[in-house]
């Protein structure tokens, strides 16, 4: 059950993700066509049900509410760049790098320290 809760954080991440970027790039080419977004708000809504029982069920099997954060934190540093370099073709700045970079770092200290 703990896999399930993980994966069910993992992918409630990934969709929201998915939605808010295709939202925007959508949104942007179509000059701010309201209509455009229903189906990213009804994809973004499927994943923060998997997110709710992602959390619900990881703190019933985990017990620590701080492992499922640094698992949801850790699911969108993997996800949201790999998604945003696929969809916007964007090159981040060395900024935008250590700041990605200290997020990984903080995750890890959150998950093994």
């Amino acid at each position: 059950m703990k896999i399930v809760a993980v994966g069910a954080i993992f992918f409630g991440e990934a969709l929201s993700i998915i939605a808010e970027l295709f939202a925007s790039k959508q949104f942007g080419k179509d000059g701010g066509d309201l209509t455009t977004l229903l189906p990213m708000f009804l994809l973004i809504a499927f994943g923060g049900i998997l997110l709710v029982f992602g959390y619900a069920l990881g703190y019933m099997y985990l017990e620590n509410i701080w492992v499922i954060i640094a698992t949801s934190v850790g699911a969108i540093l993997v996800v949201e760049p790999i998604l945003t370099l696929l969809l916007f073709r964007d090159v981040p700045t060395v900024g935008s790098l250590i700041g990605l970079a200290l997020g990984v770092l903080g995750t890890l200290a959150a998950l093994f320290l």
